[in-house]
C-alpha cells in the first residue's frame, strides 16, 4: 500500500465517522468552502471538468462556461458532503430527499413485471441518494463499483452503500457479469453508472459531436436476458434531488450481436446527451472522457 492510498483511506474513514456527525449547517458549510478552495486552485479536475463542459454548452453557451462549472464543482462537492452523512440519515430523510418527478408508474410496471429491469444514469446528481430511495421502494437495487485503492478503501465504499440497500458487484470480476444477468432474471432493479468507460475497452459512440466510448455492458446485459433498459436523469434542487425516467429504449431488431451493442450504446449516449444539456452542472465528470483527451493524458 502506497503512502497515498494510506492517506485516501484514512479520509474516507473520518469522513464517515466525523463528518456524519457534525451539523448539517457546519458540514454544509465546511463542504462549500472546499468547493470554493478547489475552484479558486483551478487544478487539473478542475479544468478537465470545463473542457468536458464546453463540450456540453457548445460555442453558443461558452460565455457561461466559468459560471456552469463553479457551480458543478459546489454540486459535487454537495454529493461528497451527502455520502459521508447518507449513513445516519433516518429512512424517511433518505425516502422525502429524492423525488421521481417523471417515470415512476412505468418504472413500477417494469419492476413488477418479473422480467428485471437495468436503469442506466451519467454520474448525475446524487445517484447513491436515487439508489437508496429506490432500495426502499422495491426492496433492494443492484449495481457494480470501481475496484479503489487500497482494498479496504473499496471494502468501506460497499459497506456504505450497502447500509443503503444495494447489493455491489466489483467492476472487472469476471463473475461480475453472470452475476447481474442472475439477479435481472431473479426480477431485479439493475443500477448502472454507463458514461465513463473505466476499463478503456468500451463501445466507441459519438457523444456531443466527438468520438468517446462507454461501457457495453448494460446492452449485453439486455441481450442476454431480455430485460429492458431505461434511462434516468438526476439533478439537484435546493431541498433534495429530482429525477426522470423514460421509457424503455428500444431494442434492434436485427444485426450481429456486437452490432447490435453498438446500437443500443449509442442510443444510451443519446439520451445521456439530452440529460445533461438539460442540467449542466450536475454532471461530476471531472476526468477525460473524450478520445482525444484520454490519448492527450497518456
Amino acid at each position: 500500500m502506497t503512502l497515498s492510498d494510506s492517506m485516501a483511506d484514512i479520509g474516507f474513514g473520518v469522513g464517515w465517522s466525523v463528518i456524519k456527525g457534525l451539523p448539517e449547517p457546519a458540514a454544509n458549510r465546511l463542504f462549500q468552502a472546499i468547493a470554493e478552495r478547489t475552484w479558486r486552485g483551478q487544478g487539473q479536475s478542475v479544468l478537465q471538468l470545463k473542457a468536458n463542459l464546453s463540450r456540453v454548452l457548445g460555442p453558443e453557451r461558452i460565455d457561461e462556461l466559468d459560471d456552469v462549472a463553479h457551480e458543478g464543482v459546489r454540486r459535487y462537492m454537495r454529493y461528497w458532503c451527502e455520502v459521508f452523512r447518507m449513513p445516519a440519515w433516518s429512512r424517511e430523510r433518505l425516502s422525502t430527499s429524492f423525488h421521481l418527478t417523471e417515470g415512476l408508474d412505468r418504472l413500477d410496471r417494469a419492476v413488477d413485471s418479473g422480467t428485471g429491469v437495468i436503469v442506466v444514469s451519467p454520474h448525475m446528481g446524487n445517484w447513491d441518494l436515487a439508489a437508496g430511495w429506490a432500495s426502499q421502494r422495491y426492496g433492494s437495487v443492484v449495481t457494480v463499483a470501481e475496484r479503489l485503492r487500497p482494498e479496504s478503501l473499496f471494502d468501506k465504499f460497499v459497506a456504505y452503500r450497502e447500509s443503503l440497500g444495494m447489493e455491489v458487484f466489483p467492476l472487472g470480476d469476471p463473475a461480475t457479469l453472470r452475476g447481474l444477468a442472475r439477479r435481472l432474471k431473479e426480477g431485479k432493479l439493475v443500477c448502472l453508472l454507463a458514461d465513463r468507460d473505466i476499463s478503456h475497452t468500451g463501445v466507441p459512440v459519438t457523444f456531443f459531436g466527438e468520438r468517446a466510448s462507454m461501457p457495453g455492458g448494460p446492452a449485453l446485459l439486455s441481450i442476454m436476458t431480455g430485460a429492458p433498459i431505461m434511462h434516468v436523469t438526476d439533478w439537484y434542487t435546493d431541498n433534495g434531488a429530482d429525477a426522470t425516467v423514460g421509457p424503455p429504449i428500444p431494442m434492434p431488431e436485427s444485426g450481429t450481436r456486437a452490432e447490435r451493442i453498438a446500437e443500443i450504446t449509442q442510443t444510451i449516449a443519446d439520451g445521456f446527451a439530452q440529460s445533461i444539456a438539460a442540467h449542466p452542472e450536475d454532471w461530476h465528470m471531472m476526468q477525460p472522457l473524450w478520445s482525444v483527451d484520454l490519448g492527450e493524458r497518456r
